[in-house]
């Protein structure tokens, strides 16, 4: 991604307000709404996609991922329920979009990536525009034993089942939120760990996303 200097027009802000609208259809938690409306996702968006960047679609962030729809962004983050001092795990910061959603919720963030270039991007992006998560270059898989337990936790790429050591990281009372499959299309799950003996599981709809990969990748060899 080419950083340039970051600016939030009228143009910008009419445009999100009208994506904000398109969302309440769909989306009730207005605070997710609110989130929406406050991050300029454009800022987050290759400068080939930049005209695009306030339609509900997914687009391409380098690294062979992508930057979410905004809906997709909007329903997993209102399945999360964020609290204000949410202690919350992403797995997969890729462009940041949604680490900024998050933090605008008032959730203190970890976030992972795999991929060496989105990690350093996300890092450089979000301190300039004064968002402040904790970054780690790792496995998404491995999570952050060393920091949980985590109150909430999201999963922003494929997985083929539910991993059970981010589970483990989850306190009681905890909500895991991640896209579950291995075809072309995927459910999205909600995991509700009640306490150590009590996993409640409900299934949300079908989505598309990247697949969820082991290891770390540097300029596209995994190490």
């Amino acid at each position: 991604m080419n950083y340039r200097e970051l600016e939030d027009s009228l143009r910008h802000k009419g445009l999100r307000k009208q994506l904000v609208e398109r969302l309440r259809a769909r989306i009730s938690d207005e605070r997710v709404l609110q989130a929406i409306n406050k991050v300029p996702r454009h800022f987050f968006m290759d400068a080939g996609y930049l005209e695009q960047a306030y339609q509900d679609q997914a687009f391409p962030i380098g690294a062979g991922q992508t930057i979410s729809q905004p809906y997709t962004v909007a329903f997993q983050t209102m399945l999360l329920e964020v609290k204000e001092g949410d202690k919350v795990l992403e797995i997969g910061t890729g462009s940041g979009y949604q680490t900024a959603i998050l933090m605008e919720m008032g959730a203190r963030v970890f976030t992972i990536e795999r991929q060496k270039e989105l990690f350093l991007n996300a890092q450089a992006l979000l301190t300039q525009l004064g968002y402040h998560p904790r970054f780690f270059y790792g496995d998404g898989y491995e999570g952050l034993p060393a920091f949980a337990p985590f109150d909430k936790i999201l999963i922003t790429a494929a997985a083929p089942e539910v991993p059970e050591a981010l589970i483990r990281q989850l306190r009681s009372g905890g909500i895991l939120v991640v896209p579950v499959g291995s075809g072309e299309n995927q459910t999205m799950i909600r995991v509700v760990k009640h306490d150590k003996e009590r996993i409640e599981t409900t299934r949300h709809g079908d989505f598309k996303f990247v697949p969820m990969l082991k290891g770390t990748s540097n300029q596209g060899k995994t190490v």
